[in-house]
């Protein structure tokens, strides 16, 4: 772990999860938000999924295509989860990244306070339960929607697959309008603990918030398990999987003995 707090290309890819963090919750929530506007409008305008689902999709589209080179581009920690379990990231790394996820999310949402101060009673894009739904069924929304969505992560950046011929960051980006068109006339969509915690922290609500943090990581376990040891099973010992969490050396870790896997990682 020294030797990777060491280099200046690991702080680099911390510094471009904040920055992309920050980009895509200004983008996605103030999406969100637009409906609201003009002030003193039309009352009866509600919310358009699908274009909130798509601003989503596509803002995680657009910044994986930007940072994936430099970090992966996981943008979530439950993506960040995953990706450790499946050995592709140490464990350093993923605290920092998860960290800096946070801060990102924190800081677009107190600058989009700013920017819509003018709204009366602004949710800022609070996850909260819709009427109707209690805290186990938000949390098994929340798990499902976002296994959907690591699991795709998964599998488009598995280099072993030698049918992939798309772009992996458009994959991704609708896989995330697709758990936001599931999920978000449940909780919200939550399937970003660190989307949900920076509207928490603004807002200064904590109300039920710790779904918003089990839900999308059990779903993150969930998919690592069921991709890594049933639907692309691979061989490895706890050696390998040890060298990977403490030292980040993805590109020594060699599962197969042919290829292995990696995130979309700086070369």
């Amino acid at each position: 772990m020294a030797s990777e707090f060491k280099k200046k290309i690991f702080w680099r890819a911390v510094v471009a999860e904040f920055i992309a963090m920050m980009l895509f919750i200004f983008i996605s929530i103030g999406s969100a938000l637009g409906f609201l506007f003009p002030v003193g409008g039309n009352g009866t305008r509600t919310q358009d999924n699908v274009k909130v689902s798509l601003a989503f999709g596509l803002s995680i589209a657009t910044m994986a295509q930007s940072i994936g080179h430099i970090s992966g581009a996981h943008l979530n920690p439950a993506v960040t989860l995953g990706l450790l379990l499946s050995c592709q990231i140490s464990v350093l790394r993923a605290v920092m990244y998860i960290v800096a996820q946070c801060l990102g999310a924190i800081v677009a949402t107190a600058i989009l306070s700013g920017v819509t101060n003018s709204l009366e009673n602004n949710s800022l894009g609070l996850n909260a339960l819709a009427a109707g739904v209690n805290a186990g069924q938000g949390l098994g929304i929340e798990i499902f929607a976002t296994l959907q969505l690591v699991l795709c992560v998964l599998a488009t950046t598995d280099r072993r697959r030698t049918d992939l011929s798309g772009s992996a960051p458009l994959a991704i980006g609708l896989s995330v309008a697709l758990g936001h068109l599931l999920a978000i006339d449940y909780t919200g969509c939550g399937i970003n603990p660190a989307r949900s915690f920076g509207s928490a922290v603004v807002r200064g609500d904590f109300n039920n918030h710790w779904i918003f943090w089990v839900g999308p990581m059990l779903g993150a376990v969930s998919a690592a398990l069921i991709y890594d040891f049933i639907l692309a099973p691979r061989t490895s010992d706890l050696t390998d999987r040890m060298k990977v969490w403490t030292s980040g050396q993805v590109e020594e870790y060699d599962l197969d003995a042919d290829d292995s896997r990696v995130e979309m990682k700086p070369k």
